[in-house]
């Protein structure tokens, strides 16, 4: 039996005359990674429901604009059993040149980044892994130049915490032994200064969902923690890295937290921005974010206030029942 494929197909037209709605046009649909078979006519694949809804949300979206500016646009649904035509149309997704345009930024800021203080190699990091984001999000067709520039990038993200955090925590084995909140009420809890993705994002969760009242310590080395604090995010901590999960992972599954699903998402984004793995599609834009705050609040306390406010809002994106459909 012959395979097929299902793609979305717009046959647009407008008039040469306006060539402000047409370029308006033009831009919306290369930015949604629909590929132009010819002038006018695009694709989009729509192989399962949730790609054929976002390229129909797309199209639709772009047929308006066509009709307001006074022109003419069709959405059709193409099967292509065919394997010619298959391969024609895929080629029009062939991301790879743009791959390698990336991995030329990457390798060239990596040679550069020793030149950098904090600040700016954060937010040169942050800006490429937008870029990056921003290209994965329409690659409909993966291959090895998407995994080496995610490799790269990694690499470059891993660079920098050696450099600027070298105290992070080195993964335990073992399980997560659940918690009881009562008894970490009204505490001090301390970590490493200069908080970065995973520290703030445990700092908020604490006061957020564990302790209210807790009381913030900022350590310039693990050892001057005091006995009687809570240590989290360093070697030796009470609460840090086990076995896959990052602290803020450790923390919720502590505290029976990580049955939330907005949380988990949360877990998702802090646990790639500090040790990678699975792409997240916020996580370039937190991670700007971030190092603007840290750019403008050297004091902890700041910093985490101002980081809150952020935490909050994506967590109560993430509990929208339509967040990231």
């Amino acid at each position: 039996m012959t395979q097929s494929q299902a793609w979305l197909m717009l046959v647009n037209s407008v008039s040469g005359e306006n060539k402000t709605a047409r370029m308006r046009i033009w831009r919306a649909l290369k930015s949604s990674g629909a590929g132009a078979l010819r002038d006018g006519v695009y694709v989009l694949p729509c192989f399962d429901a949730i790609r054929a809804d976002a390229a129909r949300a797309v199209f639709e979206e772009a047929a308006a604009e066509v009709a307001a500016a006074g022109g003419f646009a069709n959405i059709l649904v193409v099967d292509t059993p065919d394997a010619a035509q298959r391969e024609t149309f895929a080629r029009l997704f062939d991301r790879s040149a743009e791959y390698e345009e990336l991995l030329g930024k990457l390798h060239a800021f990596k040679a550069g980044m020793a030149r950098l203080d904090e600040i700016e190699a954060r937010r040169g990091s942050a800006a490429l892994g937008r870029d990056v984001a921003a290209l994965v999000a329409i690659d409909f067709f993966p291959g090895a130049s998407r995994q080496q520039v995610e490799a790269v990038l990694a690499d470059v993200e891993t660079a920098i915490n050696a450099r600027f955090s070298r105290d992070e925590p080195h993964a335990t084995g073992g399980i997560v032994p659940r918690r009881e909140r009562a008894r970490y009420r009204g505490r001090t809890w301390a970590t490493r200064e200069h908080l970065w993705v995973d520290r703030v994002a445990s700092a908020w969760l604490i006061r957020r969902f564990i302790d209210p009242k807790a009381k913030f310590l900022w350590l310039k080395k693990p050892k001057d923690c005091p006995k009687a604090a809570v240590g989290f995010d360093f070697d030796g901590a009470e609460f840090t890295h086990i076995g896959a999960r990052v602290t803020f992972e450790v923390l919720a599954a502590s505290f029976g937290l990580e049955q939330d699903p907005a949380i988990a998402r949360l877990g998702a984004l802090v646990h790639y921005l500090d040790v990678g793995g699975i792409a997240v599609p916020e996580a370039a834009g937190f991670a700007a974010i971030m190092t603007g705050a840290r750019a403008q609040h050297a004091d902890d306390d700041k910093l985490l206030k101002a980081m809150a406010g952020v935490l909050d809002a994506l967590h109560a994106g993430y509990a929208e029942p339509s967040a990231g459909s």
